[in-house]
């Protein structure tokens, strides 16, 4: 994107700024807002399908409906007679699909031997007009860019608000531990909150611009917006630096909030929230009251066990980095992952997909938008994750929204976190396969990453390397694993920067390992697919 173009899009984001702001979304209105979609799922999908795909010539879903002799008529025809979820099974069933590598851009769309070339950007919503620009957060190869749409941060706004209010922490301090630009985790907290009136109090960030390789745009963008939040008389906090070893200073903010107000609210990762909640038992600090919300990676029961023990409260959310929230936990839960899922946003079924290399199938999460203003047009979009879909009563005020459906056990079968950062494929796979290799000797078969959780909870990406390769020094290892991450693109020097504060990459002299089908796979995902697996049967 050039200067031109992006001074044109910040005029247009400004713009529409002031008017995002102008209003403040009160309760009554917000229950009102979810209520109508709920009311009206069928025809809100019926629209996107008809203007965003048949209505749009370049849409990369009009090939698939092609492929599936498929016109508007017999989408019409589906939701009449089978409903929302039938109808979705029905087109997953016929072909009308697209995988996450394929949403990514990374692999051409191949179905009955047709190959359909796409780009990520060809799945943007292009009907937006107020946005700026973002970049996912994960090493999962070149950065993709998604607009991140004013109207959607106040399509999402009624759920968050309503979700605050059932867990009691509405109009309570809060402060968030995010990155700036390219992550867009921040800047949109800030101001969905603004939306509905819950400004945030203190924008702690771990990584700063010093932090990522020179990046000017994004310095600027990050300050721009909080500038013009302020000249429209909300005041955006400046985000402060505070790194991963400086937990204690977040610790000792909530307990001068929980002080004065007597509850506070800490927007952070898993293993962030677990950073400050480690640090708050070491400092003698009481956190009762303080409810952390986090994301980004799955909250096992050591993590939550570990945040917990401060006194503190853990509160997980589901969210999509093309699409924001697909759902926050219930106020009664059966385990610490239990989210109800945000049907008046999205649909979602399941479909059966085969773990490549582990000879095991897992029931697949596809999502499908249904609101206009969503960043990317989704139909049937897989995510990589899998889990849980159950329909129960729980006496949550959530469910008498109507979100009764609840997602639980939920973890991907292709993807590694650390830090809420995910990693996934092919950026770490050309390093382990051949940076490596050619830097310290060996072949690709000697090297592989492996997810595991240690003693404390946190999530370390263990690199495994075989005894064979002759090593002088294993940090110089580590060091070119970093260096090639940071190389690669704006969203892979972001985890690079993380996982160097969190020392998340750690060598292990041992040989790589094999599946029970005997395949050597560069990241290794199998005792995890497996204990899920279990878990769920």
């Amino acid at each position: 994107m050039g200067i031109l173009a992006d001074m044109k899009m910040y005029s247009r984001f400004a713009w529409g700024l002031r008017s995002f702001l102008r209003h403040t979304l009160t309760l009554e209105e917000a229950k009102a807002i979810v209520q109508k979609r709920m009311a009206e799922r069928e025809e809100n999908f019926l629209r996107l399908v008809r203007k965003g795909i048949f209505g749009y010539l370049k849409s990369p879903y009009l090939p698939l409906m092609k492929l599936a002799d498929c016109e508007m008529g017999d989408i019409e025809n589906m939701v009449r007679s089978q409903g929302l979820e039938g109808t979705l099974s029905a087109l997953r069933e016929a072909g009308v699909y697209v995988t996450f590598e394929e949403f990514k851009g990374r692999k051409p769309l191949i179905r009955n031997g047709r190959v359909i070339n796409v780009k990520d950007h060809d799945f943007d919503n292009p009907y937006l007009s107020r946005f700026y620009y973002a970049e996912t957060g994960g090493t999962t190869g070149a950065g993709t860019r998604i607009p991140i749409d004013l109207d959607h941060l106040a399509a999402q706004s009624p759920n968050v608000m309503l979700a605050l209010e059932t867990h009691g922490v509405l109009k309570v301090p809060t402060a968030i531990w995010y990155g700036i630009l390219p992550s867009p985790t921040g800047i949109n907290y800030n101001l969905r909150q603004a939306r509905f009136g819950q400004l945030i109090e203190k924008w702690f960030s771990p990584l700063m611009a010093e932090d990522l390789k020179p990046s000017m745009k994004n310095r600027l963008a990050t300050f721009y917006i909080v500038r013009m939040g302020r000249l429209f008389g909300v005041p955006i906090p400046a985000p402060e630096p505070i790194p991963l070893n400086q937990s204690s200073l977040i610790a000792h903010w909530a307990s001068e909030a929980l002080k004065r107000h007597g509850a506070c609210v800490i927007r952070t990762h898993v293993s962030m929230a677990l950073r400050v909640s480690m640090a708050a038992q070491e400092d003698g600090l009481d956190l009762r009251g303080l409810t952390f919300i986090g994301s980004g990676e799955p909250p096992t029961p050591t993590k939550v066990k570990g945040i917990t023990l401060s006194g503190a409260r853990y509160i997980p959310i589901y969210v999509l980095a093309e699409t924001g929230h697909l759902g926050m936990g219930c106020l009664w839960p059966v385990d610490e992952n239990d989210n109800h899922f945000y049907k008046d946003l999205f649909a979602l079924i399941q479909y059966p997909r085969k773990v490549e290399g582990f000879g095991l199938s897992v029931n697949a999460f596809y999502f499908t938008s249904l609101v206009p203003t969503a960043p990317k047009l989704m139909l049937n979009v897989e995510n990589d994750d899998y889990g849980l879909i159950e329909t129960r009563s729980c006496g949550c005020p959530l469910e008498g929204y109507g979100f009764t459906e609840h997602l639980r056990h939920i973890r991907s079968f292709k993807k590694l976190t650390g830090e809420g950062v995910t990693l996934i494929g092919s950026e770490m796979i050309h390093i382990l396969e051949e940076v490596l290799p050619a830097r310290f000797g060996g072949s690709l078969l000697d090297y592989q990453l492996l997810e595991e959780e240690d003693e404390k909870g946190f999530t370390r990406l263990n690199l495994l390397v075989s005894p064979e390769v002759e090593i002088a020094d294993e940090k110089e290892l580590i060091k070119v694993v970093l260096e090639s991450l940071g190389r690669a693109s704006d969203s892979a020097d972001f985890a690079r920067a993380l996982w160097s504060q969190a020392k998340t990459i750690q060598v292990k002299r041992k040989k790589p390992v094999c599946t029970d089908q005997g395949k050597l796979m560069p990241l290794h995902l199998q005792h995890k697919i497996k204990q899920t697996e279990d878990s769920m049967h």
